[in-house]
C-alpha cells in the first residue's frame, strides 16, 4: 500500500548551504523522481532554459492558473510573478514519483497545509552562521549588498528550523549527501491517512 500516490520531499535552508548541490548528488542514487520546477513571468535570461531552469509563462496565463487554483503557492516579487504549479506536481505524484522541491520556509508552510501526509521537510544549513558568510563571498557571484541582505534573511529562516521534521548540516560534502538520500528513500514509504484508514478496514475485516 506504500507510496500509492507518490511522495514529497521539501528541502530548505538558507541561499549558500549548498542545497542544489546536495540534490543533485543525491537524485542520482533516487531513481524515478520528479525536480519542481518553479513558473514564473519575468523576462528569461541568457542561458536560460524553458522547463529547466524555470517554466515561463505570460503574465496573464499565469494569473489564470491563480484564479484556477492551479498553484500550491505563489507571491509577486519585484512585479514578477513566482509560484509553484500543481499540474506537473500532481502528475509525478500518480506516477509515483518522488517530488523533490527546493523551497523557502513560506513554500514548506503552503505545501504541509495541502499536502502535509505525503510530505517530508528537510532544512539544509552550513554548521555556523559564519561559515554561511564564507562560502556566499568566496562564490564570488553577490555584491556585498545582496550578500547581507542573505545573511539578514537566514537568521531569519533558521529561527523556522522547528517547523521541519529533520536537519542536515552541510560540513561534509558526502556525509551530507549521504544522509538526505537516506531521508528521500525513507520519503517514499510515508502514507497517506486515507490509506492508513483503509490498511485498517481491511485488516479487521480480515481477522
Amino acid at each position: 500500500m506504500n507510496n500509492k500516490s507518490g511522495a514529497i520531499l521539501v528541502v530548505s535552508g538558507p541561499s549558500g548551504a549548498g542545497k542544489s548541490t546536495l540534490i543533485n548528488a543525491m537524485m542520482k542514487d533516487l531513481g524515478d523522481c520528479y525536480f519542481s520546477i518553479s513558473t514564473t513571468t519575468r523576462p528569461m535570461r541568457e542561458g536560460e532554459v524553458d522547463g529547466v531552469h524555470y517554466h515561463f509563462v505570460t503574465k496573464e496565463e499565469f494569473e489564470k492558473d491563480i484564479q484556477e487554483g492551479h498553484f500550491l503557492e505563489y507571491a509577486l516579487v519585484h512585479s514578477n510573478y513566482y509560484g509553484t504549479s500543481l499540474k506537473p506536481v500532481k502528475k509525478a505524484l500518480q506516477e509515483k514519483k518522488l517530488v523533490i522541491f527546493d523551497i523557502d520556509v513560506q513554500g514548506n508552510e503552503a505545501i504541509k497545509k495541502q499536502l502535509g501526509d505525503i510530505t517530508t521537510s528537510v532544512f539544509v544549513t552550513t554548521p555556523t552562521l559564519t561559515e554561511l558568510e564564507n562560502r556566499l563571498t568566496t562564490r564570488s557571484t553577490d555584491s556585498a549588498e545582496v550578500i547581507s541582505k542573505r545573511i539578514a534573511m537566514a537568521k531569519e529562516e533558521v529561527k523556522r528550523v522547528g517547523e521541519y521534521e529533520f536537519l542536515v548540516v552541510n560540513d561534509k560534502l558526502e556525509e551530507a549527501v549521504q544522509t538526505l538520500t537516506t531521508i528521500a528513500k525513507a520519503a517514499r514509504l510515508k502514507i497517506e491517512h486515507k490509506d492508513v484508514q483503509e490498511f485498517i478496514q481491511k485488516w479487521v475485516d480480515k481477522a
